[in-house]
């Protein structure tokens, strides 16, 4: 018997590694009194039967978590080892001593290396009293299924790094992408929302530039595409928005877009 459940997604950042204001600067978009051009570090927040993820942790994790009223926390997944995308991990005690549980971490087995090695007192062998409660999940680039939710690891370059968007359902969420293979393009193909990265508007080695996301955004024709990760070099929302094709739109810290999920 076929279930559909709304699932929500909320933007809990859609900033670069920097944050948008960057500090120290006085560009127009830094000094932008717009709340669309104030963005965090990229992370995204997923609602499904009573079920709640994350797709990274940044810096500003903690905050976004208040700001979202988040009550509860069963998993966490990484798309790479990056600070921006892990720093805010300690801040899951807060879930640990309210819930008296421990969250779930779902990461490749170098990521979890690293976070081994950004917070020692976490690793299994150093955990001390009233440090991050956390179960970690190595995975390959098969499927995996986490509760009701089954989510498809799509393998991206970030410059020479490899790193993982995820697909879920008719969902496909990717962050720091400069390059995608035909054989996991394939993957994404018949996605009816696509969330991409895109830095800025020239070239960049790592991240694909706003030109980029969107020759490949109307390559894979999904119904709606949503553009994150962005610096302040990518200009204004108001403005950039306006010149968008009808169906791709700039993302924007607290954005929430609902969606019918199949289960069978």
């Amino acid at each position: 018997m076929n279930d559909t459940s709304t699932l929500r997604m909320t933007f809990l950042g859609t900033g670069t590694s920097t944050g948008v204001p960057v500090v120290a600067c006085d560009c127009d978009v830094c000094r932008s009194d717009d709340p669309h051009d104030k963005r965090l570090r990229t992370s995204l927040l997923i609602q499904y039967r009573g079920k709640t993820f994350v797709i990274d942790c940044g810096p500003d994790f903690r905050y976004q978590m208040i700001r979202e009223r988040v009550e509860d926390l069963d998993a966490i997944l990484f798309t790479h080892e990056h600070r921006d995308h892990i720093a805010g991990l300690d801040d899951v005690r807060g879930f640990n001593y309210v819930l008296n549980k421990s969250v779930e971490v779902y990461a490749q087995e170098k990521v979890i290396e690293a976070i081994h090695k950004e917070f020692p007192y976490i690793a299994p062998n150093n955990r001390f009293f009233g440090c991050p409660q956390l179960n970690f999940n190595a995975i390959q680039p098969e499927p995996f299924q986490i509760f009701d939710l089954v989510f498809t690891p799509i393998r991206v370059m970030h410059d020479k790094m490899e790193v993982y968007g995820f697909r879920f359902g008719d969902i496909t969420y990717i962050t720091d992408a400069s390059s995608i293979s035909d054989e996991e393009i394939d993957k994404i193909r018949g996605s009816k929302i696509i969330v991409l990265n895109a830095l800025r508007n020239s070239h960049h080695v790592s991240h694909f530039s706003l030109n980029e996301a969107i020759n490949l955004i109307q390559l894979l024709k999904p119904e709606q595409a949503f553009i994150t990760h962005m610096s302040h070099f990518i200009g204004k929302h108001a403005v950039v928005e306006k010149k968008l094709p009808y169906y791709i739109h700039l993302a924007y810290d607290g954005l929430k877009v609902d969606m019918e999920y199949l289960t069978l």
